[in-house]
């Protein structure tokens, strides 16, 4: 028997036997649903982590700061106890440390920061503002976007120029102005000119998972300027507070590390003024345990809904066995005018199939429309990715194929001449 010829008998035999087959397919359908949904939702939720933890910017990143006893390892501390005569000849870590860190090693991405407080006053009242001295970086890296204007151009950043970029929330509170675009704010004993404010967040709104909203909150209230006029005009020996530096890949993290180490000591007569954040490692196990307990959800839900795909097999395997004393004169006359044993097995397996099939496509459309409602009243998107359809297929043919397969064969046995006779 072709094959199909066998997809068309099959489905001529479904189509004749409309209520049966619906109610064997419905088994089906609600596991192919259940294990598809339940799924897509997990993959769902490790996608919405994972793009959060990357926008961000803490993934394969580390955190240079001048050395001090909190932050310092033991070894560096030890450092500090025996060369403090060094100490007074060696300059902290400043911008041209970045500069050079920026201009030889290979990164995905690098800013630096110098953080002050300066005064502002509105009104008759005095305010504490956070100032940063950045880079465009910073943004890009925080995955902070623009409301209004625009980033530092190259021109204002090599040459320090007093330019600002300022946080919706800054001008909601202090400025309470529609448009502050090339306005001048007066901070301490700086004057800046407005070009660009930063928008609402996108990684803590309705959709987000509200990851370190904290700080990304602060974020929105300080005024940012370019770095080398915080570097220049903030303190002496053009000292900075932190360079951030992301590696390309999980790879050349450690890799990165050791290079930055090396750069740095070599410029600093090798005494370790500096010290390592290691956000990149923190993220890198963060992430690991996420992964192993995705997986053994992955592993539990699955084996719930896999019950559900069970049972809708044991019902297709019963709708079959007893479709066989149906046919029983069909079997015969198939027999008796040349349809072998394989042509009835086949017959019977495609069947089953068949069935299997069906209601694995419609079980993983109910699944989409289900994830659509999901992911509406929980605004975020949760997709129906090519992994889920696959698994959902492959699933309902395997319990399409065991489920048939006894039935297949004992069909295949019948004697022909007592299926011809069988209902006299």
């Amino acid at each position: 028997m072709h094959i199909t010829d066998g997809i068309k008998s099959a489905f001529t035999s479904i189509a004749s036997h409309k209520m049966r087959s619906t109610l064997t397919t419905t088994g089906i359908i609600i596991g192919v649903m259940a294990v598809v949904t339940m799924f897509s939702s997990v993959y769902a939720l490790k996608t919405l982590i994972k793009q959060n933890m990357e926008g961000m910017g803490w993934n394969q990143s580390l955190i240079i700061i001048p050395a001090s006893g909190a932050n310092s390892t033991a070894n560096e501390r030890s450092a500090v106890k025996t060369q403090r005569r060094a100490q007074q000849n060696v300059q902290p870590l400043n911008f041209d440390d970045y500069q050079a860190i920026k201009a030889n090693l290979d990164y995905k991405s690098i800013y630096s920061m110098i953080e002050v407080s300066s005064l502002f006053r509105m009104g008759n009242k005095d305010h504490y503002i956070n100032v940063r001295a950045t880079e465009n970086g910073f943004f890009s890296n925080k995955n902070y976007k623009l409301a209004q204007g625009r980033f530092f151009t190259p021109l204002e950043t090599e040459e320090g120029l007093p330019v600002a970029v300022v946080g919706y929330k800054f001008v909601e509170k202090y400025l309470d102005a529609k448009s502050v675009l090339n306005e001048v704010i007066i901070l301490g004993k700086h004057r800046y000119r407005v070009v660009g404010v930063l928008g609402a967040d996108v990684l803590n709104q309705d959709n987000g998972m509200n990851f370190n909203s904290w700080e990304r909150e602060r974020d929105l209230q300080s005024v940012y300027v370019p770095l080398k006029y915080g570097a220049y005009r903030f303190g002496t020996n053009k000292m900075v507070h932190q360079i951030y530096l992301q590696a390309k890949d999980e790879q050349s993290f450690s890799a990165l590390r050791s290079q930055t180490r090396q750069l740095l000591l070599a410029r600093h007569n090798m005494y370790p003024n500096f010290s390592f954040m290691d956000i990149g490692v923190m993220m890198l196990n963060i992430s690991s345990e996420i992964e192993k307990n995705i997986q053994r959800w992955n592993v539990t839900l699955f084996a719930i809904a896999s019950i559900a795909l069970i049972v809708g097999g044991i019902g297709l395997f019963s709708t079959l066995l007893i479709s066989i004393q149906e046919r029983m004169t069909e079997i015969g006359i198939r027999k008796s005018i040349g349809a072998t044993d394989k042509d009835i097995f086949f017959y019977f397996i495609m069947e089953a199939l068949s069935l299997a099939m069906l209601g694995a496509l419609i079980g993983i459309l109910l699944a989409w429309l289900l994830l659509t409602l999901i992911g509406n009243a929980m605004h975020f998107p949760v997709p129906l990715p090519a992994i889920g359809i696959i698994i959902g297929l492959f699933f309902s043919l395997v319990v399409g194929f065991l489920s048939g397969l006894y039935p297949a064969i004992k069909a295949s046995r019948i004697d022909p001449i007592k299926a011809i006779y069988y209902h006299d």
